[in-house]
């Protein structure tokens, strides 16, 4: 079958209410910013001019309509995404802190993005697709995780490239012990890992990042590893090399939600552009650089899927930062 599409996602598309100043009354004002890591992480590859598609689930409600016009709007396939009738659109609250990290209280027990069955999921969507990517999101309960696994099977045998973003979220596992199930599988059917600091800790119980990576590659024997470390930069592993970046450092940095995703975007972009197999030093340092570029750019912005950056942004931003 003809690869048409360059990459497909499957996961969690949700409302991010983010903190926007306070009302005259003294009280919190929120905006309802679409989000869903998959999702945001389309949206950047079509800003890298990829032709991308959405595997997902939302509610019959303003929220799942309005979440669809947003995918729509920016480009993203949308023939594989689902309304349920019943259960609502889920909802993701973002508290930011100072520093611009952030902590989430999610509204999803159940949410529709959960109510994704296995009969939902376009299988011809995937085998005309290049990439598959997913995250665990979707593996927190029993239907959406058979959805997510029957798709993974589909991508494996149509021959797609798998990319794996763990995207851990506490709040959402009934505990510690399913998550780190459920992220191993992934990571047992991934050729591209993009993990962060805090996710190698919690995976290989080290702060030594060269350590956790060694060992996710020995035990998993993914052939591209990208780890990101936020205000650290990012390293790239790789038959053996090991390339390292140093971060874009913002002062108008208001939150950093997206930031992974517009950088797991970016390997993506570059997978695409190289290949697999077709990586070497300078060119995993364009990809980190590159990535690293992006995040910060996104960081500076409330939301993320309708607010990426474009391919201009970031190169004016690698130029003038030289």
């Amino acid at each position: 079958m003809a690869k048409t599409v360059d990459v497909t996602a499957l996961g969690e598309l949700l409302i991010d209410f983010t903190e926007n100043g306070l009302s005259s009354q003294g009280n919190p004002l929120l905006e309802a910013n679409p989000g869903g890591a998959p999702c945001n992480v389309l949206s950047m590859l079509q800003n890298y001019g990829r032709k991308t598609a959405f595997i997902g689930k939302v509610g019959d409600d303003m929220f799942g309509r309005m979440l669809t016009e947003a995918v729509k709007s920016v480009g993203i396939d949308t023939r594989g995404l689902k309304t349920d009738p019943v259960v609502h659109t889920t909802l993701a609250f973002v508290h930011t802190f100072e520093n611009g990290d952030r902590d989430f209280s999610f509204y999803r027990n159940p949410g529709a993005d959960m109510m994704l069955t296995k009969a939902d999921v376009d299988e011809r969507l995937i085998e005309e697709s290049k990439i598959f990517h997913f995250g665990t999101l979707s593996s927190t309960d029993e239907g959406v995780r058979e959805a997510t696994r029957y798709a993974i099977d589909v991508a494996k045998k149509a021959g797609d490239v798998i990319t794996f973003d763990p995207n851990l979220r506490p709040p959402l596992w009934r505990s510690l012990d399913d998550a780190k199930r459920e992220i191993e599988y992934g990571l047992s059917k991934c050729d591209v890992l993009k993990i962060s600091d805090n996710e190698v800790e919690f995976m290989c119980g080290t702060t030594d990042y060269d350590k956790g990576a060694q060992m996710l590659i020995d035990k998993y024997q993914i052939p591209l590893v990208l780890i990101t470390m936020g205000r650290d930069g990012s390293r790239a592993y790789y038959k053996g090399l090991r390339v390292e970046a140093a971060p874009f450092l913002q002062e108008k940095t208001i939150e950093t939600t997206g930031a992974g995703d517009t950088f797991c975007a970016t390997i993506l972009h570059f997978v695409l552009k190289y290949g697999l197999d077709g990586f070497d030093e300078e060119k995993l340092r364009e990809l980190l650089v590159t990535g690293n570029a992006a995040a910060s750019i996104v960081t500076t912005r409330k939301g993320a899927l309708k607010v990426m950056p474009t391919v201009e942004e970031i190169k004016s931003l690698l130029r003038e930062r030289g």
